[in-house]
């Protein structure tokens, strides 16, 4: 039996860092720029998106706090718009937006193209869901369930753009307390009821088990959807742990689903009938864009997403190089197709709208309202040290559902 060793098959850190991680022909380039004494060669890779999930007007950045640690240390300077920042495939003259630029000797940076397009592709991927689920369900807690649902090793990474793009929670146990500094959420599987009507024959005893032992600020919400209807599940629950009971769950399979909106209407019309009406209810399970609005409008109070999120479409990023260095002096040049120069974005506070300018030009007025527009871009390293002071999570958190509330699903703000 042939097991690949001892580890897991997973790349770590120094994985990463060393370049083992790459496509094979970035260590050929460089061997080859090496040999040919142009390893020193200046010149700047600008990262822009390639294409969005379909109907996706707009995303948002995740991914740069790995590329800065994975960058780090290299004789490069790097720019960029912040993380958590929206951004649109092209700008409002049809520019593609140019997310990232890195300067420095190409050879020194050619190995991590890969990682990095890798970090962009999915953070960005994970965090512009999170923030149209988000979107959708307004005032409605959002939790991100997706740990089952990706590699264990990227599960945190997960989680964190999750809550980054907009997530309430995240039940995966290290991303919430190592890398987002916050509790974990989640409630109770459907296991723990089995065991206990197997073992003792009422599976309501597991609710009052979790009651008995879980710590006071652990929210009693109850799955309710094990053997019985919800219904009558949901009102045994009422009944024996009364004003302790913060909320019900409900995970029902699709082979017993039919729609779950008027299970929803249902249940809450009696429990309110009963005198339960301060009781939430929380729904999982294929839990999407296309369910959450009518969900939403028959009453429940929050949303555990799990696939949707972890197995987000990634958002389409590739590097480009646009610019090169010659005796001194950036020469603009790039392949067919692309824009050449060292290009940065210019956006509209009241507005919203983005223009692409080059680096050496003065901040255009906005063609909406004719106000100076403001660069997006910031320093991020410079000569290999880390400049950006990057926010807590929180704060990046609201940075993004500050921009998202300004959005719509469908549209630009230009159009």
């Amino acid at each position: 039996m042939h097991l690949n060793g001892v580890e897991f098959i997973y790349a770590d850190y120094r994985d990463l860092k060393n370049g083992l991680t790459t496509d094979i022909y970035f260590l050929r380039t460089k061997k080859i720029l090496e040999n040919e004494g142009l390893d020193n060669v200046e010149v700047n890779a600008e990262f822009t998106p390639s294409s969005f999930p379909k109907g996706y007007p707009w995303a948002v950045l995740g991914g740069l706090r790995d590329v800065a640690k994975l960058l780090e240390g290299l004789p490069v300077d790097v720019d960029a718009i912040p993380e958590g920042t929206v951004f649109f495939k092209e700008d409002y003259y049809g520019v593609k937006e140019p997310v990232i630029n890195i300067r420095g000797p190409y050879a020194s940076f050619a190995i991590y193209e890969t990682p990095i397009l890798g970090f962009l592709a999915y953070g960005s991927g994970v965090a512009t869901k999170a923030s149209r689920i988000k979107l959708l369900a307004g005032d409605a807690i959002v939790l991100s369930f997706g740990a089952r649902r990706t590699h264990p090793a990227v599960s945190p990474f997960n989680a964190f753009y999750a809550y980054i793009g907009g997530c309430d929670g995240v039940s995966c146990v290290l991303g919430a307390e190592k890398f987002l500094g916050i509790k974990p959420t989640g409630t109770m599987p459907h296991s723990l009821m089995i065991i206990f009507k197997a073992l003792r024959g009422d599976h309501t005893k597991a609710w009052e088990a979790f009651d008995k032992h879980m710590p006071p600020d652990v929210p009693r919400i109850i799955l309710v959807d094990t053997f019985y209807d919800e219904k009558t599940e949901a009102l045994i629950a009422a009944e024996k742990l009364g004003p302790k009971i913060y909320g019900i769950r409900l995970d029902t399979p699709s082979s017993r689903r039919g729609d779950l909106s008027k299970i929803v209407r249902e249940i809450k019309w009696e429990l309110k009938l009963r005198g339960f009406d301060h009781i939430k209810i929380a729904v999982s399970g294929g839990i999407d864009e296309d369910s959450i609005p009518l969900l939403k409008t028959a009453g429940v109070d929050a949303f555990g997403v799990g696939s949707a999120i972890a197995n987000a479409r990634i958002i389409d990023i590739a590097m480009d190089i646009t610019a090169v260095k010659k005796d001194g002096r950036w020469i603009p040049i790039t392949k067919r197709g692309k824009f050449s120069g060292i290009k940065t974005i210019y956006r509209c506070p009241s507005c919203f709208i983005d223009i692409v300018a080059s680096t050496d030009k003065e901040a255009p007025a906005c063609p909406k309202c004719g106000s100076k527009m403001q660069n997006l871009m910031k320093p991020v390293i410079r000569n290999g040290k880390i400049v950006m002071d990057f926010q807590t999570p929180e704060k990046e958190r609201e940075y993004v559902l500050q921009q998202v509330r300004r959005l719509k699903l469908d549209k630009k703000p230009w159009e």
